[in-house]
């Protein structure tokens, strides 16, 4: 018997601004919004890219709580798997995102870089070296 596969993970962020949140992801990194409800003043998305996808939710009592908020050296809140690190690192440059950690060979064993969405999120793009 063949073990049944997974494909993707997606998180869920709780975001201060659903539409904020969706122009950043697409004018600075190239996702697309697959989803958003309603059409103005969304409080749900699901923004992705190829096989990476982030499910974002904004609601009035529940403020984002990004990992390095909660703990500093709990730096990541996504993990995003890309096979070239260097290509969209220069992708990213291209389109004016900030890196908060540059392009670069990790102490354990990765290369990537990281960026922190408006609402403070930290995504690594990188691979195993």
């Amino acid at each position: 018997m063949t073990r049944p596969i997974t494909q993707a993970i997606s998180p869920f962020f709780i975001v201060s601004n659903v539409d904020q949140t969706i122009a950043f992801y697409r004018d600075k990194l190239g996702f697309e919004t697959r989803f958003r409800e309603p059409d103005r003043n969304p409080f749900f998305g699901i923004i992705g890219r190829d096989g990476a996808q982030i499910l974002v939710k904004s609601d009035k009592d529940a403020s984002p709580l990004p990992n390095p908020r909660r703990h500093p050296s709990m730096r990541w809140d996504a993990f995003v798997y890309a096979p070239d690190p260097d290509a969209l690192a220069a992708e990213f440059a291209d389109h004016g995102a900030a890196f908060i950690a540059p392009l670069k060979d990790t102490h354990d064993g990765l290369r990537g870089f990281e960026i922190c969405d408006p609402d403070g999120y930290v995504l690594f793009f990188g691979r195993p070296t």
